[in-house]
């Protein structure tokens, strides 16, 4: 196992960010200081060689412009909270409107905008490295004062580990989580629309306008979110206007970790599993890549990448009928999600 660390860039503050690569098993990982995002997973091949799995920019430039939460760590709430607001003890709170009419990853500036610290440690069979952020009471309009802390690493497994927890001094929403895109064949080769996927949900959140959820669970019942069975991830395209942005429940006792999706992609072989402790996961086929210049030279366009989110359900503020994602001092937030990784 080994771990690096050089300056990836300096911001306009003159801020350095900083890149560090974990090397474990037959992986090499990169995540920045800046977002705590990952920038690249080299993952071997015995059909086409080692290619890099993650969708992203080969400078910080690509990082601090603006761009679709690449590889970002997003807080203090993931997804969306319907037209910005919430409730919480009878006190009314309001967010930056970031997405139309409503509040999207955290806001003008959550998470994946700020430098985080980092550190480098090893534990039992695996590489890490902890990152650390202090969100001031009010910051972005969200209630008390948070200490996030996030560990990623690779296990000699071939695991990609994440662990999340987060202490707030007063009652707030948290739902944390990474917002990678993923291709299988290695960024830039192409969409992923052949993928194979397998997700282990019966239901999904259902969403009416702008993928805000009407506060139903519908079950899949081999319709076009029927990923029970292996199969395409376009195979029904058609019945969901060009792509998914949906929240599927993940089956089994929320808190244990458990299976939560398999993908895989036919002509490198590559599969990835993924386990996590979260109630739901949102599967993304990059709707709205738009001709993105990436790192050397690759252009990402529609369906190039996807991302499995693994996180608490959409607008769970406003929804008393979902698993709650409200934390304070009485109730620490941990969650925790394992991609493995085979070909």
């Amino acid at each position: 196992m080994k771990v690096t660390r050089k300056t990836f860039g300096v911001l306009s503050n003159g801020q350095k960010v900083h890149l560090y690569t974990l090397k474990a098993g037959d992986l090499s990982f990169s995540v920045s200081t800046l977002g705590a995002a990952w920038t690249s997973l080299i993952v071997p091949s015995r059909k086409t060689g080692k290619e890099d799995v993650l969708l992203g920019f080969s400078t910080l430039a690509g990082y601090t412009g603006v761009n679709p939460y690449m590889g970002a760590t997003i807080g203090r709430v993931g997804n969306r909270i319907g037209s910005g607001v919430f409730s919480l003890g009878g006190v009314t709170y309001r967010l930056f409107k970031n997405d139309g009419e409503h509040s999207l990853h955290g806001g003008f500036r959550g998470f994946d905008k700020r430098v985080w610290k980092a550190e480098a440690y090893e534990e039992r069979d695996g590489i890490f490295v902890r990152f650390e952020l202090e969100s001031p009471d009010g910051d972005e309009g969200y209630p008390g004062k948070l200490k996030a802390a996030v560990s990623y690493g690779l296990s000699k497994a071939n695991e990609l580990i994440a662990d999340y927890e987060a202490k707030v001094d007063a009652p707030c929403p948290v739902n944390m989580t990474n917002h990678s895109y993923f291709n299988l064949a290695g960024e830039g080769k192409g969409d992923i629309l052949s993928h194979e996927l397998t997700l282990h949900s019966s239901s999904y959140v259902e969403v009416g306008g702008s993928l805000i959820p009407t506060g139903k669970l519908l079950p899949v019942n081999g319709g076009p979110f029927d990923f029970r069975a292996r199969k395409p991830v376009n195979r029904d395209f058609a019945a969901v206007e060009g792509g998914y942005d949906h929240c599927f429940t993940v089956d089994g006792e929320p808190g244990a970790l458990r299976p939560c999706a398999e993908i895989r992609e036919a002509l490198s072989g590559r599969s990835m599993k993924i386990s996590t402790t979260q109630p739901g996961v949102q599967f993304y086929t990059g709707n709205f890549l738009t001709g993105l210049p990436g790192k050397l030279g690759s252009v990402y366009n529609k369906h190039y990448g996807f991302c499995l989110e693994t996180q608490h359900f959409p607008d769970s503020p406003n929804h008393p009928e979902f698993p709650s994602a409200v934390f304070g001092p009485d109730r620490d937030y941990h969650e925790q999600a394992v991609f493995s990784f085979s070909w």
